[in-house]
This record gives C-alpha cells, sequence and structure tokens, in this order.
C-alpha cells in the first residue's frame, strides 16, 4: 500500500526507505532554494545528479555542504538557447541515459524584459529554454523514466496567450506573465506526456507550495497578498495575513513523490500538489481546466517550436 504524503510532508519522510543507487537525474536551477534540496535529497539517497545552474560559482557554494554527494555541475542560462543548446550537447555527449529530468529552474515577477532571444523573459525562461533543453535530452530517459517540470499555483492567474505572447499588443503585468509561463509548464508536460507515454516514459507538472525562496526577490508582501487572490489557492483568503509558506524541505517534497514515489499512471499528464495528482478546479486549490486541454497543449507545442526554430519527434525519441 502506497504511503500517504500531504502538505507538510519532507523530501525525507517521502524517500524513506527508497534506495536511488543507479539511477542518474537532472535537476536544472541547483543554486538555491528547492534545486539545492532537490539535488541534495536525490544524491543522499544513492543516485548520480547532474545539476545545471546559469552561475557555477554560486551552485558550488550553495552545494559546498554537500562535498560527498554525487552531485555534478554544468552550465545552463535557460534565458539564452545557445546556452540551453550548449548544455544539451555537453550532456548527450558525455551521458547514455538519465532516469529523470526534473525541471525546477525559473524567475518569478520580474520587471518587462526579454531573454537573449528576445522573448518575454518569463516565458523565455520557464517554459521555451526548458522545452528545448528537455525535448533534447528526453531520448535519453529509458522505460520507466519521468519527466517532472515545476508549474505553480500561479497558473490560475492566466491561460497562455499564444497570440501575444511577448505582451506586445498586452498590457504588461508581472505575475500575469509568470502565470502564463506556469500555465505553459502545464500545457507542454501535458503534451509532452501524450508523446513519450507509448514507451514508457511519464511526464508531469506540479505545484510545490508557497515558499520563501530567492525565487521571491521581486516579491513585496503585498503583491504576495495579490497573488494568493489571483491564483485562487484560498477562496477566502485572511484579510491582511500572508499565505501560508512551506520549509524548501517540504516545497521538494512533491517533487520526489513524483519523480520517485507517485505510481505512474497517477502522475502522468497530470498537475500535482501536496503529495498527490490535483484535481480540476475553477476556484481554490486544484488545476484550471485550461491547463490541462490537450488542443491546448498541442498548440502550445507548436507554437513554441515555430519560436525556437526547432522542431522535434511525435515519440520523444533520435528514430
Amino acid at each position: 500500500m502506497t504511503a500517504k504524503f500531504g502538505a507538510i510532508s519532507t523530501t525525507e519522510e517521502v524517500l524513506s526507505g527508497v534506495d536511488l543507487s543507479g539511477k542518474r537525474v537532472l535537476v536544472t536551477g541547483v543554486s538555491a532554494g528547492l534545486g539545492v534540496e532537490t539535488a541534495r535529497v536525490i544524491a543522499a539517497h544513492g543516485a548520480q545528479v547532474v545539476g545545471t545552474a546559469r552561475d557555477l560559482n554560486k551552485a558550488r557554494n550553495a552545494l559546498s555542504a554537500f562535498a560527498d554527494l554525487p552531485i555534478e555541475l554544468v552550465e545552463c542560462d535557460l534565458a539564452s538557447l545557445a546556452s540551453v543548446r550548449r548544455c544539451a550537447d555537453e550532456l548527450l555527449a558525455s551521458y547514455d541515459r538519465f532516469d529523470v529530468l526534473i525541471a525546477n529552474a525559473g524567475v518569478m515577477n520580474c520587471p518587462l524584459g526579454e531573454t537573449a532571444d528576445g522573448f518575454e523573459t518569463h516565458f523565455g525562461t520557464n517554459h521555451l529554454g526548458h522545452f528545448v533543453l528537455l525535448n533534447r535530452l528526453v531520448p535519453l530517459v529509458p522505460a520507466g523514466g519521468r519527466v517532472v517540470i515545476l508549474s505553480s499555483s500561479a497558473h490560475g492567474a492566466s491561460d497562455v496567450n499564444l497570440e501575444d505572447p511577448g505582451f506586445e499588443r498586452t498590457d504588461y503585468d508581472p505575475f500575469g506573465a509568470y502565470g502564463r509561463s506556469k500555465t505553459a509548464n502545464v500545457l507542454y508536460a501535458v503534451e509532452l506526456d501524450r508523446r513519450i507515454k507509448q514507451r514508457g516514459v511519464r511526464a508531469t507538472a506540479l505545484h510545490p507550495g508557497g515558499i520563501m525562496t530567492e525565487l521571491l526577490r521581486y516579491t513585496s508582501p503585498d503583491m504576495l497578498l495579490d497573488m494568493t487572490t489571483r491564483s485562487a489557492r484560498d477562496v477566502e483568503p485572511a484579510a491582511g495575513d500572508l499565505p501560508a509558506v512551506k520549509s524548501v524541505e517540504q516545497g521538494a517534497a512533491t517533487t520526489v513523490w513524483a519523480a520517485f514515489v507517485a505510481p505512474a499512471e497517477e502522475i502522468g499528464g497530470r498537475y500535482c500538489e501536496d503529495c498527490h495528482a490535483a484535481e480540476p478546479a475553477s476556484s481554490g486549490g486544484g488545476v484550471r481546466p485550461y491547463a490541462l486541454d490537450p488542443e491546448r497543449a498541442k498548440a502550445l507545442w507548436s507554437k513554441s517550436e515555430g519560436m525556437v526554430g526547432e522542431q522535434f519527434p511525435e515519440s520523444g525519441t533520435t528514430g
């Protein structure tokens, strides 16, 4: 019988008794917060972890307390497709297998700006950077493997806008832009799962919970309250109160649950939160129906291929 985990479960509780020896796992964004904890706990349970970071010195410092663990680092700036492709080429040349790919890195509530390739910062970094990196690496994931993509309850703030992804005709709103990118993360997981499940690999998206990490560097307390309302995590949030937050150990728990513990059929093509697959909802917790729309997911995939100038095979293989 599968153990029951929830909102306050920690990474160590989820992986208690789980031996990951022999597995190789990619984790993006291992220079702070959830990425560090995710890499640490996976490596502590025996897996070889390959972590990516835009700033390798920052990542080395963040992981310095875990020098005895099998964690390797590779440079990857998700806001630059040239960097993403160099990283993918390096990984493809160095490794023949990744059992799990975890798309953890991201940016949030940034001022209006563009990536190196001219994409809106959130959409370009959180979605398109991972879209290229994961699609290039997914042929290395064997049957039984998984792709885990961190989204957010912020997907409830906005659907994707495939007609104006760069806010050229839409008033810019930092949290709305972040919400669009987080919806894109869920839709990407839906379509990726459809493409790769025939060979025994599953993809899923998840909300880690609210955690006070560097991701909130551009976020004021007033913005946090507004984000809570717009994400509809709480139908009636207490006036003047900030939303409840998790520790990083609790925040990364859903990631490792989805990657190693949850039944594949339970999480494939789904959106998870608090160590369970969420049900569709129009308000409160759960996942917004537009984020699981398979036709919307296919349209996003096609739009994304056009934006990055690269096409990926239907089956997620190189053959």
